[in-house]
């Protein structure tokens, strides 16, 4: 019996498989798999995202996660409003006794009297200032951590290009160097020195890309972005802005800087604390109502009841305490407050005026490498290579040459980042963005 559905009948031309060939089939197929996984990270990489400082700075902005944190303070000082504005709730009582009238049940509601109430509650509302003062500072804060981790970033990034350059060099200077043994006109040493240096370039090319990795994870934590995450900055470290004029960005400082708008939030704080204790010296009065039960009399005409009404009527009064010595302390407060923002204002003039300078003489320093100490280092490099190659100078020579371009390249490239970190100075103390 042959079981439906299966034939042993060959067709005309079928071939039939033997074990080494399904082993072979299997071998194909296994190939097939370890090619498209070796493939798919490749294809699942993705291409570097452009991002400029603004937009960074608007990532930050919606994604940094101390951001989120302070933010959601904002709900903690608007119930503290909602708290301010509660009335007391009144107390109800029962007692039972043996005496006549034997129950009795009284229902007390402390009265507020005067505006004791609104100044609970704008004294919250100067509270919720203050956090969004702080909300403010920290924003700042984050823009300049932002600004620093992109130039941060950018600056690594141009490092390892310069290490690529410096590499090249090296290579450039010890092929030289061998042509030159090999035509006998320099001795063995020579070459060993150049393959040192080139030893050198190569170990710092690997450095300065793993301090751009640490740069990128730098960004890429404080804008809440995956670790993976690439980015194309462009040629982010030579674009300056300009300068305002300095009269203009000490009048912006007057208005925006977080410690001065700290110092006056808490002044207006502290005025409001007086005049929530002004207005407590008014003694809240305190209203009973309620009623007896069961008070029979004894014989005829006693007077006895079932049921009657009672109330009370009571008032501290402020006679030895009126809260004489808080006042004295909120006002005195207020006094220190109002020393320490003028004492802020001075510091905050100080400090535009000292990052104003400074941003002007790292731009000018960095104009200088730019315009004439690098490319001056290049020339003469070029020179001391020409020579070398054509046998009128020594191998020391090119590498003291090479090793002055590289410093000079090091120093533009610090000189460009320092241009970026002064404006970030200068922008945190003005308090305001100068984009």
């Amino acid at each position: 019996m042959v079981p439906s559905g299966r034939s042993f009948v060959r067709a005309p031309g079928e071939k039939v498989l033997g074990d080494r060939g399904v082993r072979v089939q299997h071998a194909s197929f296994i190939l097939l798999l370890l090619s498209a996984a070796a493939l798919s990270p490749v294809s699942a990489q993705q291409a570097p995202r452009n991002l400029t400082v603004a937009a960074a700075m608007d990532l930050a902005e919606k994604q940094n996660l101390d951001l989120v944190a302070a933010r959601a303070q904002r709900a903690v000082t608007l119930a503290g409003v909602r708290i301010a504005g509660e009335r007391p709730n009144p107390s109800l009582s029962f007692g039972a006794s043996r005496d006549a009238p034997h129950e009795n049940a009284l229902i007390d509601e402390p009265l507020e009297i005067g505006s004791k109430r609104e100044r609970r509650i704008d004294v919250a509302r100067q509270e919720t200032a203050l956090t969004e003062a702080d909300i403010s500072a920290l924003e700042r804060r984050v823009r300049r951590n932002v600004r620093d981790a992109y130039f941060g970033l950018a600056h690594a990034r141009a490092a390892t290009v310069q290490q690529a350059d410096a590499v090249k060099l090296a290579d450039r200077l010890h092929d030289i160097a061998e042509a030159r043994f090999d035509a006998g006109d320099i001795p063995q040493l020579e070459v060993t020195q150049s393959e040192l240096e080139s030893a050198r370039a190569h170990a710092n090319r690997q450095v300065a890309e793993q301090e751009e990795k640490v740069a990128l994870s730098d960004l890429n934590a404080l804008l809440n972005e995956p670790a993976g995450t690439d980015w194309d900055l462009g040629d982010a470290l030579s674009a300056f802005a300009a300068l305002p004029a300095l009269a203009d960005i000490l009048a912006r400082a007057g208005s925006s800087n977080a410690e001065i708008a700290r110092i006056a939030q808490e002044v207006k704080i502290e005025r409001s604390r007086e005049a929530l204790l002004e207005a407590e010296r008014i003694p809240n009065l305190g209203l009973q109502f309620g009623s007896d039960f069961n008070a029979p009399g004894v014989g005829p005409h006693s007077g006895g009841y079932e049921f009657g009404p009672r109330g009370q009527l009571s008032m501290e009064l402020p006679i030895f305490s009126h809260n004489q010595g808080e006042i004295a302390q909120s006002i005195a407060n207020a006094q220190a407050l109002d020393d320490a923002l003028a004492a802020a204002r001075r510091a905050a003039d100080s400090e535009v005026e000292s990052a104003y300078f400074d941003l002007a003489a790292r731009q000018v320093q960095a104009q200088l490498y730019h315009q004439a100490i690098l490319p001056s280092s290049q020339h003469l490099e070029e020179m001391t290579e020409d020579s070398y190659r054509a046998g009128k100078a020594n191998i020391i020579t090119v590498l003291g040459a090479q090793r002055d371009v590289r410093q000079a390249a090091r120093d533009y490239l610090d000189s460009l980042l320092a241009v970026q970190s002064a404006f970030s100075r200068l922008e945190e103390a003005v308090g305001a963005s100068l984009d």
